[in-house]
C-alpha cells in the first residue's frame, strides 16, 4: 500500500488546514459522521442496479420531507442544472437530447434581480435563459421599494418553463407570494436552498409552502458527502431528472425502471444520455447521504449549536477589551449556525485581507470567512472548529496585537 491510512495528506504533500471559514466546497466541504463513513464503506462491497437505489432514495426523502418523490444528486448546483433540465424537458425525450441547445424551445426561467447570484450559472447550464424581474431599490440602498410581486408577473411569456428562487431569510418577494404566482399561471417553482440547513424545518417547509422542486446540500451541515445533494418535489419533475442524470445505455424493451422514481408509460422512448450524465452519484455517495439525512431527523442539531456557542462565546472573550479587535457575536434564532465577526481597527497596523494571508501560509493554514473583508471585518464561522483549533486561532490574532 502506497499510502498511510492515518497520514494519506502528508503521503500527498497536501496541508491539513484549520477550518474556520465554515462548510466551503474549495475547503472540503465539511466532516461526515463517522456512520455515514461507515455507511459508504458498506455500500462500496457490492453492485446494485443505480435506478433501484434512486428509488429506495427517493421514498426515504419523501417520506422526511413531505415531497412527492426525492432524488439524490451530486451536490446542489448539479441538482439546480437537473431541476431546470427536467422543467425545459418534462417527459419529451428529443427534448432532453437537445440540451442544452434550447434554440427552438421554451427555455425562460424568471428570477427576482435580487436572486441572481454566481451559482445561478446552474440553470444556464441546462440551457435555460434567465429572465430577470424586478429592481430591489432597497437592497441597493437607493430607495424603499424591492422587488414586487407584479413585476414577476410581467416577466411571464409563452417561453418561461419556471421561476427560480432563492431561499435566505431576507429574500423578497416572500416565497408565500411567489407560490401564488407561479400556482396562477401554473409554473413550476424551483426553490435554491443549497444552504438553509440549519434549521431541520427546511427540508420540509419549502415543499409545505408549494415549492415544485426544492435542492439542499447534502455536503454542508447534514455532513453527508461533499459531493452530494437532494432535490425533493413533484414526482414529474424529479422522475424528469432523473432520467436526464442516470445511465440510458440500455435496450428499451429490456428497461423496466422502479416505478415510483420513473414511470415508463410517460415516455415514448428511452432518451440518449442526458444532460445531467455528468453529474453522476456514486451508490456509495447516495447510501452516505440517506445515512446522514436520517441521522440529522434523528439527534436534531441542538449539541451542535451548544457547541458552536461555546467556540463563539470563548473567541469573544479572549478578544474584547482590546483597541485592536472587536468582536461582535452574530447568533441567529433556532437552529442556525452563530458567527462571530471581529473589526480590524486602524491602530493594528494592518488590514483584514494582510491578516488572511498570513494566517493561510502558517503550519497549519488557517482559513477564516472572508465575507466582509472589504469593511476590514474577519468571521469566524465554527462549524467546522474544535476547540483546540479556536485557541490556535486565538493565539495566532493575539501575535498581531504582540508585533
Amino acid at each position: 500500500m502506497w499510502y498511510n491510512m492515518k497520514n494519506i495528506y502528508e503521503e500527498l504533500n497536501v496541508k491539513k488546514i484549520i477550518n474556520a471559514a465554515g462548510m466551503k466546497t474549495r475547503l472540503g466541504g465539511t466532516l461526515m459522521h463517522p456512520e455515514v463513513i461507515d455507511a459508504m464503506h458498506s455500500a462500496a462491497k457490492s453492485f446494485i442496479d443505480m435506478e433501484y437505489l434512486q428509488s429506495a432514495a427517493s421514498k426515504i426523502i419523501s417520506e422526511i420531507t413531505g415531497a412527492e418523490a426525492g432524488f439524490v444528486s451530486s451536490g446542489a448546483a448539479a441538482g439546480l442544472t437537473l431541476s431546470a433540465a427536467a422543467c425545459i424537458a418534462k417527459f419529451d425525450p428529443s427534448k432532453m437530447d437537445k440540451l442544452p441547445n434550447t434554440n427552438d424551445l421554451n427555455n425562460e426561467i424568471i428570477i427576482p434581480r435580487s436572486h441572481r447570484n454566481t451559482y445561478d450559472h446552474a440553470y444556464r447550464a441546462a440551457g435555460a435563459i434567465l429572465k430577470e424581474a424586478g429592481v430591489d431599490d432597497r437592497m441597493a440602498g437607493a430607495g424603499v421599494r424591492g422587488v414586487e410581486n407584479i413585476e414577476i408577473e410581467d416577466e411571464i411569456t409563452d417561453k418561461t418553463v419556471a421561476i427560480a428562487y432563492t431561499a435566505k431569510s431576507w429574500s423578497s418577494p416572500s416565497i408565500d407570494d411567489v407560490v401564488k404566482i407561479a400556482n396562477k399561471h401554473d409554473l413550476p417553482l424551483i426553490v435554491d436552498a443549497a444552504a438553509e440547513i440549519p434549521p431541520l424545518s427546511n427540508l420540509n417547509n419549502f415543499i409545505k409552502k408549494g415549492a415544485s422542486l426544492v435542492v439542499f446540500s447534502g455536503g454542508k451541515a447534514l455532513r453527508g458527502p461533499q459531493c452530494s445533494g437532494i432535490i425533493c418535489g413533484k414526482k414529474d419533475l424529479i422522475s424528469s431528472a432523473a432520467i436526464q442524470c442516470l445511465d440510458t445505455d440500455i435496450i428499451w424493451e429490456t428497461w423496466n425502471p422502479p416505478q415510483n422514481l420513473i414511470d415508463k408509460n410517460m415516455l415514448t422512448r428511452l432518451p440518449r444520455n442526458g444532460i445531467g450524465r455528468g453529474f453522476k452519484v456514486g451508490k456509495e455517495e447516495i447510501v452516505g447521504l440517506l445515512t446522514a439525512l436520517k441521522l440529522n431527523v434523528k439527534t436534531g442539531f441542538q449539541n451542535d449549536v451548544k457547541k458552536w456557542m461555546d467556540i463563539i462565546n470563548h473567541v469573544h472573550n479572549e478578544l474584547s477589551g482590546n483597541s485592536y479587535f472587536t468582536p461582535k457575536k452574530l447568533i441567529p434564532e433556532g437552529e442556525g449556525v452563530p458567527l462571530i465577526e471581529i473589526k480590524v481597527n486602524e491602530e493594528l497596523g494592518v488590514s483584514a485581507y494582510e491578516i488572511v494571508n498570513k494566517l493561510k501560509i502558517l503550519d497549519p493554514p488557517i482559513h477564516l470567512s472572508e465575507k466582509r473583508g472589504h469593511e476590514n471585518i474577519l468571521t469566524i464561522n465554527p462549524s467546522n472548529l474544535n476547540l483546540n483549533e479556536t485557541n490556535i486561532i486565538l493565539d495566532e490574532l493575539k501575535n498581531f496585537i504582540s508585533r
